[in-house]
C-alpha cells in the first residue's frame, strides 16, 4: 500500500511505502533554493515527522540533473545590508536543523549538482549516498560570500578543518567518489543507482524498532556536543531504558531462535 502526500504545485513533497518516506525538492531545471522552495521543503519536513506511517526518509531531488544545486541567486540581489543577509541564513538553518534534529532517520541521495545549499541540505541529513558522476561543492567563495546554511559548520565537523577549508575557500567540486574519499558521503554507488541504494538501506533500517532507531540518533547526535564521559552516560542511560522495553525482549528472543526478529515500537 503506498500513501501520497502530492500535489503538483509544491515544490517538495514526499510518497510512504511500508514506512519509508521518497522526499523528493522539484523545482526545474536545477532545483534551486528559491523561498518558495525552501519554503514546501520545511512543510515537508514538518509533516513526514510528524507521520506515524513513516520510520526513514530518503531526501533526493527529482530529474537526473541535481540534487539541489544551490541557492536562488536572483534572490541575492536584494540582499543589501547584514540584517537581511542574516535574516535569510537564519530560515535556511533552522530547517537544516530540522533535519539534523530529527528523531527519524534522514537518508540523502545524491546525483548531479550537490552545490551549496544542497551540498548544506545533505550534509544535514544523518546518512549520504552519492552517484559517481555528483557534483559537490560550497562555490559561495566565488560569489563573494561564504557557506550559510551551515557549510562553514558541518563541513569541518564532518571532515576536518583542512578539507573544509579547502572545499570553502577554493569554490571547487568533488566528484561522487572525491566526495566518499574525503568522507562527506558515506559512500559512492554506479550512475542511476543512488535513490534505489538509499532505498535499500532505508529498508533495512526501517524494519528495527523505532523506539531503538530513537535511542541511537539521540546518543549518537547529542553525544558528539558533549566530552566523552557525559556522552558514554547519556549512552548508559538510553541503554538502561530500552532494556525494559517489548522489543528488548523480542530482539534476544528471537537472536536466540534464529529468526527475523517480530518489533512492535514498545
Amino acid at each position: 500500500m503506498i500513501e501520497e502526500n502530492i500535489m503538483s504545485e509544491k515544490k517538495c513533497s514526499y510518497s510512504v511505502t511500508d514506512g519509508v518516506a521518497v522526499m523528493s525538492v522539484n523545482n526545474p531545471p536545477v532545483n534551486a533554493l528559491s523561498a518558495p522552495v525552501l519554503a514546501d521543503i520545511e512543510a515537508s519536513v514538518k509533516q513526514v515527522l510528524a507521520d506515524d506511517a513513516v520510520r526513514v526518509v530518503v531526501f533526493t531531488g527529482a530529474g537526473d540533473k541535481a540534487f539541489i544545486a544551490g541557492a536562488d541567486i536572483s534572490e541575492f540581489v536584494e540582499l543589501e545590508n547584514k540584517e537581511k543577509g542574516a535574516e535569510m541564513l537564519k530560515y535556511g538553518q533552522d530547517i537544516t536543523n530540522l533535519i539534523a534534529d530529527a528523531d527519524k532517520p534522514f537518508i540523502a541521495a545524491v546525483s548531479g549538482f550537490c552545490l551549496g545549499g544542497g551540498m548544506e541540505f545533505a550534509l544535514a541529513c544523518h546518512i549520504r549516498l552519492a552517484d559517481e558522476k555528483a557534483q559537490i561543492g560550497l562555490p559561495e567563495i566565488k560569489l563573494g560570500i561564504i557557506p550559510g546554511y551551515a557549510g562553514t559548520q558541518r563541513t569541518p565537523r564532518l571532515i576536518g578543518k583542512g578539507r573544509a577549508l579547502e572545499l570553502i575557500l577554493s569554490g571547487n567540486f568533488l566528484s561522487g567518489s572525491q566526495a566518499a574519499d574525503y568522507g562527506i558521503v558515506n559512500r559512492v554507488v554506479p550512475a542511476g543507482t543512488v535513490v534505489d541504494e538509499a532505498l535499500k538501506l532505508a529498508k533495512t533500517i526501517a524494519e528495527k524498532s523505532r523506539m531503538n532507531i530513537r535511542a541511537a540518533l539521540k546518543a549518537v547526535n547529542q553525544g558528539m556536543d558533549m566530552s566523552l564521559e557525559d556522552g558514554m552516560k547519556l549512552e548508559r542511560e538510553l541503554f538502561g531504558g530500552l532494556c525494559e522495553t517489548q522489543d528488548k525482549v523480542e530482539g534476544v528472543a528471537a537472536f536466540m531462535e534464529k529468526r527475523a526478529a517480530a518489533f512492535k515500537d514498545c
